[in-house]
């Protein structure tokens, strides 16, 4: 009849299992320490602060602008970029009131003349203290000269405006973002759909963008 461990057996194997491990050498331990601790830190993810915060507690709205090339080769592109971007805010940022992108689309159409208006006019349109303006500097999903080669790229200057700070036509907060994708060269229109490339050009392009305002998990190994 198979009979349990002692406590005095347990023992004896621990202190086996002990002095095993002893005869490893150093440089194999600290190696396979390192490893798992490598491991850890490529599966994990850092807690990152927002880079702006004046958006929580305050009414916002966010407005994109591109060039007509631009919108003539991406049509639509900084609609979506809006609107993902103002979504994103609304559900994370903490406003006291925000207007539904829809809604928010609705008036930009209906006032074709507001890239020309100065920013604190179009907070002043909008009702709001808040305004994020997204310029779309670069959006490009080939290779220059090369329409067979994926090389993605998206640029963008954030700038945020303070319509209750008495400045309201001055930015106070001013990012620059660049994206890619493919994370490698070499790519082909037969290696990736057209879709899958500018998917995932966006999804990153959003996500930095609004990611400067909330606090948020990202992770470690993040390639953009």
């Amino acid at each position: 009849m198979h009979r349990p461990f002692s406590t005095q057996a347990r023992l004896f194997a621990l202190i086996g299992g002990v002095l095993a491990l002893l005869t490893i050498p150093g440089c194999i331990i600290g190696a396979a320490i390192g490893g798992m601790a490598e491991s850890y830190h490529r599966t994990g993810t850092t807690k990152v602060p927002a880079e702006y915060t004046g958006i929580s507690g305050k009414s916002f709205a966010v407005v994109a602008t591109g060039s007509r090339v631009m919108e003539a080769d991406h049509p639509g592109l900084t609609a979506r970029l809006l609107q993902r971007v103002n979504d994103r805010l609304i559900a994370n940022a903490n406003p006291s009131y925000a207007i539904p992108s829809m809604d928010l689309l609705t008036v930009l159409y209906n006032t074709p003349q507001w890239p020309a208006m100065t920013r604190g006019e179009v907070a002043e349109m909008l009702g709001v203290e808040r305004l994020v303006v997204i310029e779309v500097i670069e959006y490009r999903l080939n290779e220059p000269g090369n329409q067979y080669v994926w090389d993605g790229l998206a640029s963008v200057l954030v700038t945020v405006y303070e319509s209750d700070n008495g400045l309201p036509d001055d930015p106070v907060y001013e990012k620059a973002i660049r994206v890619t994708f493919p994370d490698a060269s070499g790519f082909m229109r037969t290696d990736l759909p057209e879709a899958a490339v500018t998917t995932e050009l966006s999804n990153r392009l959003v996500n930095r963008i609004a990611w400067l305002f909330y606090d948020h998990e990202e992770s470690n190994v993040i390639p953009y």
